[in-house]
């Protein structure tokens, strides 16, 4: 199969005709107002890109495994597949190691305790040489690994989750003695997504603490090859696809010309990347979703360039992960890799206008918050200072503040959810309160609800009350039961021809689902009716009309709409109900 005319069906098509096109669609309106919008870390995105916004931008130009290293490491595509392994004792680690080698892994993270020498060597047995990374490694586990290495013949390439700027003297000293197989300092570059940064500030921080580690081993009298191919750098991939996959292009280059500008090789300047899919955004209700989530993310962290993966499974936010989800996380991987094709392609991404417009401006803003940091003292200092800490609380308030408010979807949780659905007995609750989620006020809401009904409480009967305006009470109902689903409340529609039917429905609550225009009717027909049969039913109204104010003035005790806070008024509504739990 010839692939010479592959593009003859693909006629060019010029910026005239796109904007013609455009102009079009929105009757003449300005594009400019309405189509583009701005990202949480400034960046105008257009509705379209083409060859000219390339313009200017480094490294367009490069192939695969070329410094500075923007199109990944490798000329070669290719990512290994980590698999956490999460055991009480290094027996148990050791044989789930095995078994997910066998499975498919091509690295293992251990998160198990090293006492001796003999764990090591238990730990590795009958894994073939591949990666081996441990987590939860201190500088005693650093000396074991030195000394194992020197004593034992497994060359196993290592690393290690030890913080790189945790000890700067002790990392100094293990330096002058580690084989350049080890690895063994991280920056954490994860901790910073996952406590609400956005993608400039990941790249700023995590390049920050690499500057301030390089400079501190320099001043100790390290080789900056050295000191450079000590750290690997974590991260974890969120849900914002392309801003994902850019933020580990940009990283890689930024780090890339600061290794440069300290007077490293080029072949020492090479970003070791291990991502991992964030636990920000994963939920205890309709969990399978986060298969999805996590599906997206590994494609992201793949399509970046990063060397490791690992998926964490579903189900990690609220339990310990069983076989069967280890095995999905692990199969996520194996089809991306082998029946999705992405380990065939190195840098598929390369050349995307729109991803290198975002590449470039990451690593512009990304280098720029590096220099103010550098400027008051370095990563550390500000660090010590409590400004990083500042900056990324207002970030993941304002996260959050959008989960509340619905305005970013958490698909079965926020929006959507399965009223019948039930948590409770499968959910650790300690555990899924060991990572801030996003989620955590909504699942919070629904295990109140599951709890009061657990310890026999009887759930109000919630009346959705559809009257009126045929397209409008529709649209209000579904709204109504979607809003009201979200903390485990179900619901009963029922159709009505007249007002004064409603308050002999029988109800612990009724939604009035109408226009606006007929609320005021309807409720000067309802609630008197309500008085007559002496029922102190509360009613809300699906909706926020113009007349808000003298419909509550009436009686009507709420309005439920696009612009409500869903927590702060469910919670509300659980307690004015009697929910408790």
């Amino acid at each position: 199969m010839t692939t010479e005319h592959l593009l003859e069906e693909f006629p060019p098509v010029s910026t005239a005709e796109w904007e013609a096109a455009i102009a079009r669609d929105l009757k003449g309106a300005d594009y400019r107002k309405k189509l583009i919008w701005r990202t949480e870390e400034g960046l105008e995105v257009k509705p379209y890109y083409r060859a000219g916004d390339l313009q200017g931008l480094a490294c367009t130009d490069l192939a695969p495994g070329q410094f500075p290293f923007l199109r990944g490491t490798r000329a070669k595509a290719g990512w290994r597949i980590r698999e956490v392994i999460d055991a009480p004792d290094v027996q148990h680690a050791s044989r789930a190691a095995r078994a997910a080698v066998a499975a498919g892994t091509d690295e293992i993270a251990f998160r198990a305790t090293v006492a001796n020498v003999a764990d090591l060597q238990l730990l590795v047995a009958n894994l073939g040489g591949i990666p081996l990374h441990f987590a939860r490694a201190d500088e005693q586990t650093i000396r074991l690994l030195l000394a194992w290495r020197h004593d034992g013949p497994n060359r196993a390439p290592l690393s290690t989750g030890q913080d790189a700027l945790a000890n700067v003297e002790s990392a100094a000293e293990v330096l002058s003695s580690a084989p350049p197989g080890l690895v063994p300092f991280t920056i954490h570059g994860d901790a910073f997504e996952e406590a609400g940064a956005t993608a400039v500030e990941e790249v700023g921080f995590a390049l920050a603490a690499a500057v301030d580690f390089l400079s501190a081993m320099q001043e100790r009298g390290v080789d900056v090859d050295r000191a450079a191919t000590a750290v690997e750098f974590s991260f974890a991939v969120g849900a914002n696809y392309f801003f994902q996959i850019a933020k580990l292009r940009a990283f890689r280059m930024l780090w890339a010309r600061a290794v440069e500008s300290f007077g490293g090789r080029r072949d020492s300047a090479r970003a070791r990347i291990a991502a991992r899919t964030s636990r920000w955004n994963k939920t205890i209700y309709d969990p399978h979703v986060n298969i999805l989530r996590a599906t997206t993310e590994a494609m992201a962290a793949i399509l970046g360039g990063a060397d490791s993966v690992t998926v964490a499974p579903f189900d990690e936010c609220y339990s310990q992960p069983d076989q069967v989800s280890r095995r999905l996380a692990r199969n996520t991987q194996l089809l991306l890799k082998n029946e999705a094709f992405l380990g065939h392609l190195a840098d598929p991404a390369g050349g995307s206008y729109y991803v290198e417009t975002i590449t470039d401006f990451l690593a512009s803003e990304g280098w720029k918050l590096m220099q103010e940091l550098e400027a008051r003292g370095g990563y550390k200092k500000a660090l010590a200072a409590g400004e990083v800490a500042h900056a990324l609380e207002e970030r993941l308030a304002a996260r959050e503040k959008a989960v509340a408010s619905r305005r970013r979807l958490l698909i079965g949780t926020n929006q959507f959810a399965n009223a019948q659905e039930r948590a409770l007995g499968r959910v650790d609750e300690q555990r899924m309160h060991n990572t801030r989620r996003g989620a955590q006020a909504f699942e919070d809401l629904r295990l109140r609800t599951e709890r009061f009904a657990a310890a026999g409480g009887k759930l109000p009967r919630i009346l959705l009350a559809e009257i009126g305006d045929a397209r409008m009470r529709a649209a209000r109902s579904n709204f109504a039961a979607n809003f009201l689903a979200c903390a485990g409340f179900e619901t009963f529609t029922k159709k009505f021809k007249k007002a004064e039917e409603i308050a002999e429905a029988g109800a612990d609550l009724i939604v009035l689902c109408s226009s606006d225009a007929e609320y005021a009717l309807l409720t000067a027909r309802l609630l008197p009716k309500l008085k007559e049969l002496g029922r102190r039913t509360p009613v809300i109204v699906a909706g926020c009309p113009m007349d808000a104010d003298e419909l509550a003035a009436l009686g009507i005790a709420d309005f439920i709409h696009v612009r409500s806070n869903p927590v702060e008024v469910l919670t509300k509504w659980q307690k004015q109900l009697g929910v408790k739990g």
